[in-house]
């Protein structure tokens, strides 16, 4: 039987089930209890943070932050865990490299057309809904954006989505952060429900890492407010290492499958992460097997602290005939890198 609350569900003016608040009740309590110190964090690891080059002074530009969840999947006693590494702040974040910027992907200036919407490609427009994420992974492109000046609240999304309205040459609406999935399923629901209003949209991209940080996140709620309307959805979720999928991973891609949602993975090459033959097979598998198609494998985008984890573009092309050799055609990922400028992402076919 059916429990029904007496909370209101604004898009259908309907009861809603108190299975799906409970749902959405314990995502967010787990996200609550992040580990935000990376000495707490390397204890539960059983690991000295002299040895792994751990840096307080790192996390102060950019915090430690990362669920029980995601430190489940992580190996006792492992300082080179692949999972440990792109969220632990290290010192080598704090080298002055040339060539790294606070703004590799040229997203700010004109490409802002409106508070929260950037416009880089062409049919496409990007809205920021959350500048928060559950891990702040240290490779992030985004590590430096300036999130407070295009933060929407609900009433600036409005102001958004009628910007969207206004410009015809829009067909596709990109859901992006932080972390798009940060907002509650109703918050969602209401602003897809707004987006499906618009004639000319024809699709729904959400790029989330939140399905794989922390599964807990794939509610009902959540595969309802994605697919419950006449635009095509696509999830593309952030998966770097096969260790980050886990069959509670799996259990919550499958459930937005189900939905008739397109799963797509982007995963950027990162050095001592996944910069082996065998590490990106092994990602692609495991990816297949929950219903999730390879995309984008990205060359690092050249950011200010991440200039450790970079992988030449020579090294890169390497593993991708590797992976040709070795699997099928569907299950190897696109090698590409973004030029701040460009009209489109572009295909790495050639070491410079």
């Amino acid at each position: 039987m059916i429990e029904w609350s007496s909370v209101v569900d604004p898009g259908k003016n309907a009861l809603i089930p108190l299975s799906e608040l409970h749902a959405e009740s314990d995502w967010q309590a787990e996200l609550q209890a992040v580990v935000r110190s990376g000495r707490q964090l390397l204890s539960q690891l059983g690991l000295d943070a002299q040895a792994v080059g751990y840096s307080e002074l790192a996390g102060e530009d950019f915090p430690l932050k990362v669920p029980q969840s995601f430190i489940s999947r992580m190996t006792h006693g492992d300082p080179d865990d692949p999972l440990l590494r792109q969220v632990l702040s290290v010192s080598a974040e704090l080298l002055q490299v040339p060539g790294f910027g606070d703004d590799p992907v040229g997203e700010t200036g004109d490409n802002i057309t409106h508070p929260g919407v950037i416009q880089k490609y062409h049919g496409r427009a990007l809205l920021i809904l959350s500048g928060g994420c559950a891990i702040n992974c240290r490779y992030c492109f985004r590590r430096h954006f300036p999130y407070n000046e295009n933060r929407n609240s609900r009433e600036e999304w409005l102001h958004a989505v009628r910007h969207i309205a206004d410009d015809p040459s829009i067909s596709e609406v990109i859901l992006s952060g932080g972390d798009p999935l940060l907002v509650s399923d109703q918050q969602l629901k209401s602003l897809v429900g707004q987006l499906a209003a618009i004639p000319h949209l024809q699709r729904l991209r959400v790029h989330s890492r939140l399905p794989i940080e922390l599964p807990s996140r794939v509610t009902a709620g959540l595969v309802n407010a994605l697919a419950g309307t006449r635009l095509q959805s696509v999830l593309v979720v952030h998966s770097n290492h096969g260790n980050e999928i886990n069959t509670e991973v799996k259990n919550a891609l499958r459930k937005l499958s189900s939905g008739k949602i397109t799963l797509l993975n982007q995963a950027v090459l990162l050095a001592g992460i996944n910069d082996t033959e065998d590490e990106l097979a092994d990602l692609s598998e495991q990816l297949f097997t929950a219903g999730v198609l390879p995309y984008y494998l990205h060359l690092l985008d050249r950011v200010r602290g991440a200039a450790h984890f970079e992988v030449t573009a020579r090294r890169g092309l390497e593993l991708i005939t590797q992976l040709e050799n070795r699997l099928p055609g569907y299950l190897v990922p696109r090698l590409v890198r973004e030029d701040a400028g460009e009209p489109a992402k572009a295909r790495v076919t050639a070491a410079p």
